[in-house]
């Protein structure tokens, strides 16, 4: 596989309190997304052999589905998923390559935490489709929105819709 798009924040916040940015779907919903395709998660089971199902809605009422196969959940360090596109009927669509996300979430120290997320791709091919289709500045944009969650102190979990 490929590596390709690291992104790394050190956050003043424990790695529970980091965890819940994933393991609470309406925290999940309010970042996953960039600001001009907000996410709305519809299914979410962050548990090996879980899955998360998700659609974004663009400015126009498009509205793309994705999900996540959950391969490894190690709250609050670790989680590893295959993300892909999904078709209307939430069925993997063929027509766009499956990335591996792995997020660590590690202490630095008793006040900070360091949260990483990694996208491994089967092939350089399958990388540069994505790329193309903006996926780097995605999820720089979607990345940019967790300071404020975190900001508000709220930690809550909700069930998906």
């Amino acid at each position: 596989m490929a590596p390709f798009g690291v992104k790394v924040r050190h956050l003043p916040l424990s790695p529970e309190r980091v965890w819940q940015l994933w393991a609470d779907p309406r925290q999940l919903e309010r970042w996953w997304g960039p600001p001009t395709y907000p996410a709305t998660v519809t299914a979410h089971d962050l548990r090996a052999g879980g899955r998360v199902e998700y659609h974004m809605t663009g400015p126009t009422g498009d509205q793309p589905r994705g999900f996540w196969d959950i391969i490894e959940a190690e709250p609050p360090n670790r989680l590893v998923f295959l993300d892909g596109f999904a078709n209307a009927d939430g069925t993997p669509n063929e027509a766009f390559p499956r990335n591996e996300g792995r997020v660590t979430i590690e202490p630095i120290d008793s006040r900070r935490t360091r949260m990483s997320i990694e996208s491994h791709f089967p092939s350089v091919e399958a990388m540069e489709q994505l790329v193309a289709m903006g996926m780097v500045e995605g999820i720089t944009d979607a990345v940019g929105q967790i300071d404020a969650i975190l900001a508000e102190g709220v930690v809550t979990t909700g069930d998906a819709r």
